[in-house]
């Protein structure tokens, strides 16, 4: 039986050890935590359990896809879709939340935004079209294969070349669409998902609304963490092992292939290596006497973030599982963020609270909050002070919002920042998604799933094609597997 090694055991690098498996590879998964899920996990603090990473689930069928793989019964993944996506405050004390459901989705945008219902029911269109077009040429398939290009997708996704706006950003597209400046930055919030800045990702990105306002935003019963521990019992049961907490040192090659890895613990032989790390330390680390991508590797990395996880002693009923708390100008804040690279004074606040939801989330009558803002990677920062004044400000900026004081309801706290991440889950410097997507090109720039140069060695993940988020990241190891199925060949 041939073998495979998984380098990270993130949600790409399960779902790549399944793929491996069903192929007939003997698998091995390592990583240097002690835990699966990579960002994906979770922590519990005197009674409050908090998803430690990603909190927003779309695109729950890129997960079906593996439990139909293997012939099982997606319905054993428990998961509910939510009755409302997000509630929204803006600075001048207005606030409402937005269902699921179309239509009432449509009149509450209308109502509080003062727009059009029918254009924006045809933005909605235009996001779902575009997705499905270009979903299978951009996310569903390699751009470093012409095999891949040259397809039915391909000729489809051309015919509406001048619908994607490619000379135009993201927000510069929402402008045009509306005339509401708050509806510009709803729709213009979206380039986080991929840790991007609204003034310079192609218009194109503008289709990442789709997936949560016209699929639905879900949340599994046990909170986020449950997607990976569903995904590494699905793995064990096809053979895999985890080595969890054990560090691979090195990528070994010979003669411009792989012969398996160096770990912290012994070597262990490979026919072939998937990379869940992320892509510029996989160079750096891994194998830095390899040729590097320079191009690649020297893109504008993507926003990080600073997370506070609080317990609070109270309930909030004008918060839901998901809310933003929006700056007084965004294009500032993105300025901060991407350019002069410092905390900037009124940032978004983002707070999740799956508690909502998950009730044993939390003591009773309390919530668990996940408090973000976007920030700058790591550029020689003094995150100790850094993070002490955001937390400051987005303290008194949520205790005006709900006219409470929240410092002193919080019971229990813990803290994340871009030093912790790159020092806990190897992003390089901090950074979320790898290469932020600020130009036009972008989707070209990122790194293939496959080493042209060295045989056998793969690549998935958020920092890799096809880009950031729980869908991109799965549908990387789907690719990667269809580029090794179609070297063997």
């Amino acid at each position: 039986m041939k073998k495979a090694i998984v380098i990270g055991a993130g949600v790409a690098g399960l779902g790549s050890s399944i793929r491996l498996a069903k192929l007939g590879y003997s698998v091995t998964v390592f990583d240097a935590n002690p835990f699966v899920g990579g960002k994906i996990n979770s922590e519990k603090r005197n009674g409050y359990r908090f998803d430690m990473g990603p909190s927003v689930f779309t695109g729950p069928n890129y997960v079906k896809d593996l439990y139909d793989l293997c012939g099982k019964d997606f319905s054993s993944f428990e998961y509910k879709k939510l009755e409302h996506s997000f509630t929204y405050f803006y600075p001048d004390g207005q606030q409402f939340t937005v269902p699921a459901e179309r239509e009432a989705q449509l009149n509450v945008l209308a109502k509080e935004l003062n727009e059009d219902k029918k254009v924006l029911g045809k933005y909605l269109d235009k996001s779902k079209k575009n997705y499905n077009l270009i979903a299978p040429l951009f996310i569903e398939s390699s751009l470093h294969k012409w095999k891949h290009l040259l397809k039915k997708s391909l000729f489809s996704a051309l015919a509406h070349l001048p619908s994607y706006k490619l000379g135009k950003t993201m927000h510069e597209e929402n402008e045009r669409f509306f005339k509401n400046k708050k509806t510009v930055q709803f729709f213009d919030r979206f380039a986080t998902y991929n840790g991007s800045n609204p003034y310079e990702a192609p218009a194109m990105l503008n289709m990442i609304a789709h997936l949560e306002l016209n699929e639905g935003a879900f949340l599994p019963k046990n909170g986020m963490v449950q997607i990976p521990e569903s995904l590494k019992a699905l793995a064990e049961e096809q053979g895999v092992v985890f080595n969890l907490g054990e560090k691979v040192e090195e990528i070994v090659v010979e003669n411009n292939a792989v012969t398996g890895v160096k770990t912290s613990k012994g070597n262990y032989n490979a026919d072939v290596v998937y990379s869940n790390m992320d892509v510029a330390f996989t160079y750096e680390k891994l194998i830095p006497k390899a040729e590097q991508p320079t191009k690649v590797l020297e893109q504008e990395k993507s926003s990080s973030a600073i997370v506070f996880y609080f317990g609070i002693k109270k309930s909030f009923s004008q918060l839901g599982v998901h809310n933003i708390f929006f700056s007084e100008n965004y294009e500032e804040e993105f300025d901060s963020i991407f350019e002069k690279h410092e905390l900037y004074h009124d940032p978004t606040i983002y707070v999740n609270i799956t508690s909502k939801e998950v009730k044993t989330d939390a003591p009773d009558g309390c919530e668990n909050w996940f408090v973000m803002i976007n920030s700058s990677v790591d550029k020689n920062t003094d995150w100790e002070t850094t993070t002490a004044n955001a937390r400051e400000i987005l303290l008194t900026k949520l205790s005006k919002h709900l006219n409470t004081n929240i410092e002193v309801l919080i019971e229990t706290e813990d803290v994340m920042n871009p030093e912790i991440i790159e020092r806990k889950y190897s992003g390089k410097q901090g950074s979320i998604y790898g290469n932020a997507s600020n130009n036009k090109y972008a989707a070209f720039y990122r790194h293939a799933n496959f080493s042209k140069k060295i045989n056998g060695l793969y690549f998935v993940g958020v920092t890799v094609h096809p880009g950031g988020g729980i869908p991109l990241a799965l549908n990387s190891a789907k690719i990667a597997t269809q580029c090794l199925q179609e070297d063997l060949n």
